[in-house]
């Protein structure tokens, strides 16, 4: 897939991208930025200060020489339990075998057991508990428990690597949804000037609560993780509190019967756009693209759904972060987000937003009929932007601002397509300024004519809304 940006970029899907950045995709950041990528997750769970540093880095230099807005997420750590460190850094448990969980520290795990960085694993579990790892790669059943280790026996075996995920029942987690560790995080990623900070095993709107005190009112976006059935149960007043959504299917598939996972992820859009919040989904999108050149059938499928389920962004984790085809995970991501709009019908009815949001709403309905390629607008805090993505208009969204921090927060919204302005340009009109931008950033691509959205100095707001002819 070639620079989209330059000549394409307006035959991209609209539905956004999340890549994992990780020891497979850091030395093709640029080709992931060219390729579609617009928000870069650093997964706080794996590696060092430094290798975050390095991967944020490596983005904001990407997408600073392909002139693109690309957001950073840092996703915490959260409370969830994980294994320690693996000789070889992976082990195949056998079916049937004894796996033994110990308090971390002490030697390198294998395929008879491992340590768990928790100081007190075996208070967490008692005899008869589900235990899975990685995700449901393997499943354990526990035996036995003492004051020095959890005895479970291997119900299915699997595949299993260090640092994989101890799912327990969620009741059990310990501390609340902000753990010491998620504290120490979030500093570093308000260090780093991410856009977007994903907090993981929420359970109540006090988790929320806590990590909004961290962050600056002017900071990053919160993205909540839902996985858990607490968090599904609570999630109205949780998404309250939050600016974006992420239905994590990977543990939620493990606190709630698996079948009820693809429901609770339509159930879960859609309230979530009712209030305005955008929308991820995540985990095991194309999972066997860690080996594999081409996804699967039911993958393909599971994407489509995502889309259709009217999701804003859809997330690759381990497909880019370890896996052997970074770059064609995200583009075959692409393709099947693009292939899934086209069959959505064009002049579906659209949701009432309210009349505060009237003249977005106009742009969104007339989008159709006035001959235009793209909706202009320009926002300062990206508000307007914002309302016009939730109207899921038929042509992509040009957002034109000031701040690169409020042009990266956009980049997650759905069909929008931030464009810096110039802070030094103090000559010709706005609408000038913003022809200027749009021709030396989007290079030779045709547009004639957009609808044109914008404030004037009216602290009403938005109020501005015209066919507007490019000189």
């Amino acid at each position: 897939m070639a620079a989209l940006i330059q000549s394409g970029a307006m035959n991209r899907a609209s539905t956004k991208q999340v890549c994992t950045i990780g020891p497979a995709s850091l030395d093709c950041i640029p080709q992931l930025v060219s390729a579609g990528m617009d928000v870069a997750r650093v997964n706080f769970s794996h590696g060092t200060d430094e290798d975050h540093k390095a991967y944020v880095h490596a983005v904001r230099a990407a997408a600073h020489s392909a002139r693109r807005s690309v957001a950073v997420m840092a996703d915490l750590p959260g409370p969830k339990l994980r294994l320690g460190e693996l000789a070889g850094g992976e082990a195949r448990l056998e079916t049937g075998s004894t796996f033994t969980l110990r308090p971390e520290g002490g030697a390198a795990g294998d395929a008879t057991g491992a340590s768990v960085a928790h100081p007190e694993i075996t208070k967490q579990l008692e005899i008869g508990d589900r235990v899975l790892l990685a995700d449901g790669a393997a499943e354990l059943r526990v035996v036995e428990v003492s004051d020095e280790l959890v005895t479970t026996e291997v119900v299915n075996g699997g595949l299993v690597r260090s640092r994989g995920g101890v799912n327990v029942p969620s009741e059990r987690l310990p501390g609340d949804g902000l753990a010491e560790e998620d504290r120490a995080a979030v500093a570093k990623a308000l260090e780093l000037r991410v856009d977007l900070i994903a907090q993981s095993f929420v359970r109540t709107v006090d988790d929320v609560r806590s990590l909004r005190k961290l962050v600056p009112a002017d900071g990053p976006r919160i993205v909540v993780k839902i996985e858990t059935h607490q968090a599904v149960e609570n999630f109205d007043e949780i998404a309250a509190q939050a600016d974006g959504v992420m239905v994590a299917r990977g543990d939620l598939g493990v606190d709630l019967p698996f079948e009820d996972v693809p429901l609770v992820q339509k159930d879960l859009i859609r309230r979530a756009s009712e209030l305005d919040k955008f929308t991820i989904v995540a985990t095991q999108m194309l999972e066997s693209m860690t080996s594999a050149a081409r996804p699967t059938r039911a993958e393909a499928s599971d994407v489509a759904n995502a889309v259709l389920d009217g999701a804003d962004a859809v997330m690759l984790s381990a497909e880019t972060a370890i896996g052997q085809y970074p770059l064609q995970a995200l583009e075959a991501m692409e393709r099947i987000c693009a292939a899934a709009e086209r069959s959505l019908a064009a002049d579906g009815e659209r949701e009432k937003v309210g009349l505060d949001k009237a003249v977005v709403l106009a742009a969104a309905a007339i989008s159709g009929y006035a001959d235009a390629g793209a909706i202009w607008c320009f926002t300062r805090s990206g508000r307007t932007a914002e309302y016009l993505s939730m109207t899921r208009p038929d042509i992509p969204i040009f957002a034109f601002t000031l701040s690169p921090v409020v042009a990266r927060r956009l980049a997650v919204r759905h069909a929008v397509l931030p464009i810096v302005l110039s802070a030094n340009a103090k000559s010709g009109s706005l609408i000038e300024r913003m022809e200027g931008a749009w021709r030396s950033q989007r290079g030779g691509t045709e547009l004639k004519t957009v609808l044109l959205v914008t404030t004037s100095q009216n602290p009403d707001g938005i109020n501005r809304l015209e066919v507007h002819q490019l000189s």
